[in-house]
């Protein structure tokens, strides 16, 4: 009762901040930002398809730790970068090239945290997925902590509980989780997110023929950064979905996508999903906004970063040293 309490009032406070956000807040600062964000995806997908799930990711992996604020983009030993599930994430000399672009549009007017947003639809839109509108006006933050990011971000053994709690521990629903866990109709994984299905045994719930396929690329202790397959081997470039069609196939990647369909809580939901596309669509849209609610900072709070990778007064800071 105590924890479903606190789960309440973190979901309502999380809604009240929500308020802060407001679709075309750049309209009279920036007035071409969207523009901008759109067509430096755009061309960085056309060289680098991977560009679109990475993106995607900067922007869940952000908002999981700290809130929406851009604290995955700081450096620093200690930084959300430096955290074991962050080790794969990329995209960031995107988010580089249109933090410059808006620097010489509009000088310290557009948050790194709202450049994310953005960039994480027209990402969808690149891949073939729906648009929604994004709600902007973030701040971003000035703390970025490794451990945070290994305790908040969700593990790719969950169960269907965990991955509820995690979800919940932000705000999120269920029904989000399940929601965004769609995301994985686009991207790749690594050796060392999917081990523990192959060995000591192959887990009975993966098929045969793709555990096989996945077993000669992942021999017993695979270094940790090795790619091996696409999340969604059906139409792994096309933001649709299909991953829900693959779980009862046993053709999910991740122990904590097949658990959405071997679970009874989540099985429904799941195949709803994969038969009714357009209804997913419009609900990944959705729980994308609801996401990119969770702990917005005020001015107070955060500042509108010069430079993604690092705080003002640590640009300042430097500068000063080097007497610049």
């Amino acid at each position: 009762m105590v924890m479903d309490a606190l789960q309440t009032i973190v979901m309502v406070i999380c809604m009240l901040l929500a308020q802060q956000l407001v679709v075309g807040y750049y309209a009279e600062t920036c007035p071409d930002v969207e523009t901008i964000v759109s067509n430096a995806v755009a061309n960085a997908y056309q060289q680098d398809a991977g560009t679109a799930p990475g993106l995607l990711r900067l922007h869940f992996h952000d908002c999981f730790v700290q809130g929406c604020d851009g604290s995955v983009l700081l450096d620093g030993p200690n930084s959300e970068k430096t955290a074991g599930p962050n080790f794969s994430l990329r995209g960031f000399e995107v988010v580089d090239t249109i933090k410059q672009e808006l620097e010489a549009a509009c000088p310290a007017t557009v948050s790194c945290a709202d450049i994310l947003a953005y960039a994480a639809r027209d990402s969808v839109v690149q891949s073939g997925g729906s648009t929604w509108d994004v709600p902007a006006g973030r701040y971003d933050g000035f703390v970025s902590i490794a451990s945070e990011a290994v305790a908040a971000l969700p593990d790719p053994t969950f169960t269907v509980d965990e991955l509820t709690n995690a979800f919940a521990n932000v705000g999120l629903s269920q029904l989000d989780m399940l929601t965004l866990s769609g995301a994985h109709t686009i991207g790749r994984t690594h050796c060392s997110s999917i081990l523990n299905r192959l060995y000591p045994t192959v887990d009975p719930d993966l098929d045969p023929t793709l555990a096989t396929q996945l077993i000669s690329l992942c021999p017993d202790g695979a270094p940790d950064g090795t790619t091996v397959m696409n999340l969604d081997p059906t139409t792994p470039f096309t933001f649709d979905n299909e991953y829900y069609s693959n779980l009862p196939n046993g053709k999910a990647m991740l122990q904590s996508d097949q658990v959405l369909w071997n679970d009874f809580s989540t099985q429904f939901a799941s195949t709803i999903n994969s038969f009714v596309g357009p209804v997913w669509d419009t609900s990944f849209g959705d729980s994308m906004v609801t996401m990119s609610n969770i702990n917005i900072k005020s001015s107070n709070e955060g500042e509108i970063r010069l430079n993604c990778h690092v705080t003002n007064s640590q640009a300042a800071a430097a500068a000063a040293g080097t007497g610049q």
